[in-house]
């Protein structure tokens, strides 16, 4: 399969985000959030010369054969309104939306990606995904998005009870993971995804590696014995707290935190 390539041209770059979990922890909450994600759309749209979009953009998100989840219009509208204007989006899964299926790629012109994806940007290799199910671990998560949450069967299933019921029990099961225990939290060189990059970079190297999901804001380096080049790994953190994004501009990538005073 041949990887996607993007060539920028003078001042355009490449915009990574994810995890903006729309939708929690309640309507007011996740409006605001909303709203400032399209603040920063606004903001990086003239420059962009591809947006990533890289999973769990919403706390769930299933699309039933005729209807679609309430909500985030504002983001979906935007969305449309870039692709129309001819910068192109993609859209990434992640645990919490992984059940998208036709209709951004209908509706908004975006593709979607269900697992990590190479592409070359001005020389530069990127592999890019979300991030759940990489590395090391994680077996229970593993086995049952395998054989419960990617099998036809059980999405047939989920498909046919009444959407205020699918839907409740999918945000009650969320807020309670939640409680379980926090991601925001550097697990040094216990940090799966890092892992999976150092075996990725002894397989097949890239230069960057950029993923979602661990809800915290890093970027550490990538080596390999039997690799020439160092590459690096970026974890887009997220914007519930840290309202970080990276950029690419065909040469260097680097993290940012949009109307934030977080310190990278």
């Amino acid at each position: 399969m041949m990887i996607p390539e993007i060539n920028l041209q003078a001042n355009q770059k490449l915009y990574f985000a994810s995890d903006f979990h729309l939708g929690y922890p309640d309507y007011a909450t996740s409006l605001e959030r909303e709203r400032k994600i399209i603040r920063w759309l606004n903001a990086v749209q003239d420059t962009a010369a591809h947006i990533f979009l890289m999973g769990d953009l919403f706390e769930f998100w299933f699309e039933y054969r005729h209807v679609v989840p309430k909500g985030y219009v504002r983001l979906l509208g935007k969305i449309a309104e870039l692709t129309d204007g001819g910068v192109p989006v993609s859209i990434f899964t992640g645990n919490h939306d992984l059940w998208m299926f036709k209709y951004f790629t209908q509706e908004l012109g975006t593709p979607v990606y269900y697992h990590p994806q190479s592409f070359v940007c001005n020389g530069k290799k990127l592999l890019i995904g979300h991030g759940d199910g990489l590395g090391p671990g994680d077996i229970p998560y593993k086995l049952l998005k395998k054989y419960f949450f990617e099998v036809k069967f059980f999405q047939w299933c989920f498909d046919k009870l009444p959407a205020f019921m699918g839907i409740g029990f999918a945000n009650a099961w969320s807020r309670e993971s939640k409680k379980k225990g926090s991601v925001h939290q550097f697990l040094g060189e216990d940090e799966w995804i890092w892992q999976y990059c150092k075996k990725k970079h002894r397989e097949n190297p890239h230069h960057f590696y950029i993923f979602g999901h661990r809800h915290f804001p890093l970027d550490l380096t990538v080596t390999a014995d039997n690799c020439d080049f160092k590459g690096r790994y970026i974890n887009l953190g997220e914007w519930m707290n840290f309202y970080t994004y990276a950029c690419f501009d065909g040469t260097h990538a680097q993290l940012h935190s949009f109307e934030n005073t977080y310190a990278l």
